[in-house]
């Protein structure tokens, strides 16, 4: 990130000095041609691999849940509940088995440049899925519960964290297009919006159930509450940072880190303890796609700015102007 920073500075001073040609000497600003020429393919170059390591996180989320899916024969009623179609499946368990299997398929071809397109296409086709039985929770949750705020938030929750899933496969999918076509821009804009409102739902839902997530907080750390609502704030700020555009790069990469060391403090450690309960895998394998989510995001956020950065200087560095000595 500090790299990035001084790239960015280096590229717009020595874009300005060699612009400004006829105030300098004529080594000089040859120099500072040499130094965009070499600074433009290692900044794209830069870009790609922090965009390579968000792909990896989500790509192995979606390969391990589709792993739990077959490990267990089972859907994670967490976040795949089927039983919300009020359908009794007979072989269920090789519905299971084939989502699966598609989840470890479309998770790994993700990771290749290939078949990126198609593992974009097959992960976000799985998570609308899984976000489609989350609707169907509705109508159970209001039947069984009333109509209850906290009950409607908790099913909405669901859906979000779904929805989420869908926003990097959507980025993957629209970035082999033309930086300028009409697929790109419209796939940003459906992709800020299920990456950015989720995390709103999230902070609102903490703030509703504050005494749900306090039990969460680990026991070594005190004062539940205030951590509970601390993460609220935190993701409400970061969701509404990332819709309106404002410093949304930086809400995105701050998004990530909170959910790495939630993976860290939170969903990893009950494994130990509950080493046989699909849910709890289930929870910190999610957290590992979502973290891949905001880092494809912010990456891509942060290549096409770059791109619009770049450009002018690679056309200053490809005319070589002879610069005039004062």
């Amino acid at each position: 990130m500090v790299i990035s920073m001084v790239q960015n500075v280096l590229l717009k001073w020595l874009y300005s000095m060699y612009h400004c040609g006829h105030t300098i000497r004529p080594e000089v600003a040859k120099r500072a041609s040499i130094v965009i020429e070499f600074l433009i393919p290692a900044k794209r170059l830069m870009g790609d691999q922090q965009m390579k390591a968000g792909l990896w996180f989500y790509g192995l989320g979606t390969a391990l849940t589709g792993i739990l899916n077959i490990a267990w024969g089972a859907f994670d009623a967490s976040h795949q509940p089927i039983q919300a179609l009020g359908i009794n499946f007979p072989d269920q368990h090789l519905l299971a088995y084939v989502a699966g299997l598609w989840l470890v398929a479309a998770g790994l071809a993700i990771l290749w440049q290939r078949s990126a397109k198609i593992g974009a296409a097959a992960s976000a086709t799985a998570y609308l899925i899984f976000a489609a039985f989350w609707l169907f929770r509705y109508q159970a949750g209001v039947h069984a519960l009333g109509w209850r705020i906290d009950v409607l938030f908790g099913v909405t929750f669901g859906l979000a964290q779904q929805l989420m899933l869908v926003a990097p496969a959507a980025i993957v999918y629209v970035s082999t297009a033309s930086p300028d076509s009409l697929l790109q821009k419209r796939g940003a804009i459906t992709a800020r919006w299920m990456l950015g409102l989720p995390p709103v739902i999230f902070g609102l839902f903490h703030l509703i159930a504050l005494r749900v997530f306090a039990t969460i907080v680990p026991h070594w750390m005190s004062f539940g509450y205030f951590w509970a609502a601390l993460t609220g704030i935190a993701f409400f700020l970061a969701g509404s940072a990332i819709c309106s555009g404002i410093m949304d790069v930086q809400a995105a990469r701050l998004l990530a880190l909170m959910l790495l060391l939630f993976e860290g403090f939170v969903e990893a450690p009950p494994i130990f303890i509950r080493l046989h309960d699909q849910a709890t895998w289930g929870a910190a394998v999610y957290n590992l796609a979502a973290i891949g989510a905001c880092w494809i995001f912010a990456e891509f956020l942060t290549s096409r700015a770059d791109r619009e950065r770049i450009e002018p200087a690679e056309n200053v560095a490809a005319s070589h102007p002879q610069p005039v000595v004062a």
